[in-house]
């Protein structure tokens, strides 16, 4: 049996998406469902049942709201900043690269938990 997670997480663009997560394989759409489809597409045909699971987007131990909060922050910053023209400060987008990484391995993270904690 194939366990998947699918989490919600932020865009670059402050949209909503969804990733799932099958092992090493990973896909991201703008629905669960898309998700689930894109990640099944990628599984090979002889795997059986597939197990899934949907986690609400709430602080963890894995990425805590002070990193949410100034992820937050720094999407408003960044399409205020798109939307005007203006440069957006290189210090603010490493940063801001950094949040997005850390909640996408945070993602991998939560699911890796999840799936552990159904072998139980």
């Amino acid at each position: 049996m194939t366990n998947v997670a699918i989490v919600p997480e932020m865009s670059m663009e402050g949209d909503m998406m969804y990733r799932a997560v099958a092992g090493a394989r990973q896909s991201l759409a703008k629905s669960a469902g898309a998700a689930l489809d894109a990640i099944a597409a990628q599984l090979p045909p002889d795997e059986g049942g597939t197990l899934v699971i949907v986690q609400n987007h709430g602080p963890d131990h894995f990425f805590n709201a002070q990193q949410q909060l100034r992820l937050a922050q720094l999407m408003e910053r960044w399409r205020a900043a798109r939307d005007s023209g203006a440069p957006f400060p290189s210090s603010e987008e490493e940063e801001l690269n950094a949040l997005v990484e850390a909640e996408a391995a945070a993602a991998g993270e939560r699911a890796k938990e999840a799936l552990a904690a159904l072998g139980k």
